[in-house]
């Protein structure tokens, strides 16, 4: 049974969308106000109150609650909330010291089918790691030295709230504490040489995630939301999450039966069709992402996290 800290619960009932955004060398936690981004450190320290300095201390020591006052105080006082305009804001990946960035590969019926790829009884896994995060606004750099079949992944992402350990199905999304848009970029060329994933997914900028953590009770139902993708202006994948082959309840038991999740850690829960990956023509033939290439990444209320390749 997973342990439940006092202040985890906090973060999912906050009714936020929460953003990770940089500050010089760091990172600051904001907060989407109707006013702009409410600068959560910097608006604590004009009001004398505690609140951590990014989304990974909030999540990672369960402090929804200091972040509460600090809104709450900041709508009270606003000549004293420090506020920054959304299009001066600079974005950071939502989680930059996750202990676990872990994905999940044919999550949907149709992205198998076009690949050809045979369903199994469980959610194949892999693993990205903290040098491939990035955020909303961010560069790519294509390792184009060593490939040259670059590929999106379009997909929900589950950010967790709760140490979850051997949870069952019907109470899984009790550990979540909410859900961002990602991206799963990817090396094909690479990905396609050993029977594991793992080579093409793990480049430096390559799990891009944001530009909002959307508090678990602002989201229903995960698995009914649009998803789409546009690159260069071209929507390239339109379809919904209520399509996956194991649902994030599903996802949640299965992996954490296999090892511990941590608050802060996040999952990749797949993409649908659409892919450059899927197309029928030879790979040689097919045109896949190039440097200059910009591309957009959106989940129903989650927001749009762009991303420019270079």
């Amino acid at each position: 049974m997973a342990t439940w800290h006092d202040g985890f619960a906090d973060v999912a009932s906050l009714g936020m969308r929460i953003a990770n955004l940089r500050d010089g060398d760091g990172y600051l936690l904001g907060v989407e106000t109707a006013d702009g981004i409410l600068n959560v450190p910097a608006t604590a320290a004009t009001l004398g109150l505690p609140a951590p300095q990014d989304v990974d201390e909030l999540l990672q020591r369960g402090l929804g609650a200091q972040v509460k006052d600090v809104a709450d105080a900041a709508e009270q006082s606003a000549g004293r909330a420090v506020v920054i305009a959304p299009d001066e804001a600079e974005f950071a990946p939502l989680v930059t010291r996750p202990g676990k960035i872990l994905c999940v590969g044919f999550n949907y019926r149709k992205h198998a089918e076009e690949t050809g790829t045979e369903v199994g009884d469980v959610p194949p896994l892999f693993a990205k790691f903290s040098n491939a995060l990035n955020g909303d606004g961010g560069t790519v750099r294509l390792p184009v030295e060593v490939a040259r079949w670059f590929d999106y992944e379009t997909e929900l992402v589950i950010v967790f709230g709760r140490r979850c350990h051997h949870v069952p199905e019907a109470g899984a999304l009790d550990y979540v504490a909410g859900y961002a848009t990602g991206n799963d970029i990817s090396a094909r060329d690479l990905q396609t040489q050993t029977p594991q994933l793992t080579a093409g997914k793990i480049s430096d900028g390559f799990a891009p995630v944001g530009p909002w953590l959307v508090t678990a009770d602002r989201v229903p139902d995960p698995n009914d939301l649009r998803l789409q993708t546009h690159v260069n202006g071209q929507r390239r994948q339109d379809w919904t999450t209520k399509d996956m082959i194991f649902n994030c309840r599903q996802l949640i038991s299965f992996v954490s039966g296999i090892l511990p999740m941590e608050p802060g850690d996040i999952l990749f829960t797949g993409t649908p069709q659409g892919v450059i990956f899927g197309q029928p023509q030879p790979p040689e033939e097919r045109v896949w992402l190039k440097p200059g290439d910009r591309v957009v990444s959106e989940l129903e209320g989650l927001g749009a996290l762009t991303v420019t390749l270079a």
